[in-house]
């Protein structure tokens, strides 16, 4: 038997100050009248518990049909779903339709899957969506559509962020396509959300799969999972019987990028406000840039362009995990690509500097890989719709060249980094503080607006592989690296660099 929070305990678990919309039981929820409202509804517990709950995803895959008196969330998904005649068995005259709307309005207190309203969540105002799994399995049918879109709706002309809490076993059955188009309806309202500008924020709860996934998840700007959550496309019971169990939870989607952090329960208010506040928007006037990070190496300019390849290349020398750790009074990371990759070498998020928000992209040291610019790309467009300063950082020998990173769109990734740069309204400030190798570092590097530290350079290739294409011998390398004219002095003299950082004086 499987316990899970109500649509309403989890609006409880993350805020005491909800504002119920739309044309069902509309109240305001501060804390005497939300502990009111919970009471009044003594049929919908904090917990629903399910006995015929499918097994969960590391167990083997079984099929059994539960007594229709005590069907499970996800047995009604396959057997019954909501339409706007009420009265009736809905819009395929599903026989049995109504009656299980009606026991799933008297075991949950609901009348549909979804609640949504106004909420404030660590100071910060959002519109807030919760699932409730115990209605239906947390179906999406055509009321489930109507109440969605009314949350988006309310976002988009309060010009606040979207919250929602997720927890679905995809469409309804018992709607047919009538449910299915509700994803349409979902995914317009997001658009229409997204071009407005404020953020959308995804939690994971278990289940999210099916078209619930696929739009308001998915589709988030900022995706949080709780652990062992079943997240994915795919539910339980129309998997391969060989599926590999881990690739549906919250933990492999974060391994294959899908997802940006799984996040404890006791966790999740703070991290929920933080996000809020990161994510919002601070309209006009224009942001201004992200200030240029100290130095924190004291290492003098290099005489020849070998000693700064040295200096770059140094083992000792402070890398990005050490600047951002110094830049930033909290940081909260994104990662993957959304497209089934992650690079563990480069740090991606928003983080929050003397009171402002700034976004950052910082390479830590190794080539970059096609998902480690498709998630730069990704970062940099949600800062820029969202108003927010962008600070790069630059320290890679170049771009991923094996064959793996050919296959993953090395090209195309690459290419995207560059125009998501040049296409942002917002000011990108740049730092090298390493090696700045060839395009794999140039593609994050803001034109106009790029400085570097004593211990970095920047070249349109490294001196060895430039050798070796000019056909020079090996120990014509360090000449091949004076030539390039690669230093941090030798930057700011052809206008590619704006000046050289130096350490902080008050730090010494």
């Amino acid at each position: 038997m499987r316990d899970r929070l109500t649509a309403r305990a989890a609006i409880a678990a993350l805020t005491t100050e909800f504002e119920e919309l739309g044309p069902v039981l509309p109240i305001f929820a501060g804390p005497e009248r939300l502990a009111r409202h919970l009471a009044a509804l003594s049929e919908s517990p904090k917990y629903v518990q399910y006995e015929d709950d499918p097994p969960p995803c590391d167990a083997p895959h079984q099929t059994s049909r539960a007594d229709p008196r005590r069907s499970t969330g996800q047995d009604l998904v396959e057997s019954g779903v909501a339409d706007h005649d009420t009265d009736g068995d809905g819009p395929l005259s599903w026989a049995g339709y109504a009656d299980s709307r009606t026991r799933a309005t008297a075991r949950t207190g609901e009348e549909e899957s979804v609640v949504h309203g106004l909420a404030s969540v660590g100071g910060r105002s959002c519109v807030l969506v919760s699932f409730e799994f115990g209605f239906l399995g947390g179906s999406l049918g055509q009321r489930t559509g109507d109440l969605l879109e009314a949350a988006y709706e309310a976002a988009r002309t309060r010009r606040l962020p979207l919250v929602s809490l997720i927890a679905t076993g995809g469409s309804r059955m018992q709607e047919g396509m009538v449910a299915l188009t509700q994803l349409q309806r979902v995914a317009r309202a997001s658009a229409r959300l997204r071009a407005a500008g404020p953020a959308q924020l995804a939690v994971l709860r278990d289940p999210t799969t099916g078209g619930g996934w696929a739009t308001l998840g998915a589709g988030a700007d900022v995706i949080l999972a709780l652990p062992g959550a079943q997240v994915g496309f795919a539910g339980s019971r129309v998997r391969p019987a060989d599926a590999d169990p881990h690739a549906y939870t919250a933990e492999g989607q974060l391994a294959a990028g899908q997802i940006d952090a799984v996040v404890p329960p006791d966790e999740l208010p703070e991290t929920v406000a933080r996000w809020l506040q990161a994510l919002h928007a601070p309209g006009s006037p224009a942001p201004g840039p992200a200030p240029v990070p100290d130095a924190l190496s004291a290492t003098g300019l290099p005489v020849t362009g070998w000693d700064a390849v040295r200096q770059a290349r140094s083992p000792s020398r402070p890398r990005a995990e050490a600047y951002l750790d110094a830049y930033f009074d909290h940081r909260l990371p994104l990662g993957g690509d959304r497209c089934g990759g992650t690079d563990p070498g480069l740090r991606c998020g928003f983080g929050r500097r003397d009171g402002r928000t700034i976004a950052y992209v910082a390479q830590c040291g190794t080539a970059t890989r096609p998902a480690g610019y498709r998630t730069a790309a990704r970062v940099i467009r949600l800062a820029d719709r969202l108003g927010v300063p962008v600070l790069t950082l630059i320290d890679t020998p170049g771009a991923a060249n094996d064959a793996e990173a050919e296959r993953a769109g090395a090209g195309a990734a690459i290419a995207d980094t560059f125009a998501a740069i040049a296409e942002a309204g917002v000011p990108v400030t740049t730092l090298v503080i390493g090696e700045g190798g060839s395009g794999g570092a140039l593609a994050l590097a803001a034109p106009g607006n790029t400085y570097v530290t004593q211990d970095s350079y920047f070249s349109v290739i490294a001196p060895e592989s430039a050798a070796a294409i000019l056909k020079r011998t090996p120990d014509e390398v360090r000449a091949t690296a004076d030539q390039l004219r690669l230093r941090p002095q030798d930057l700011v003299e052809l206008g590619i660099a704006r000046a050289v950082v130096r350490p902080d004086p008050s730090e010494d």
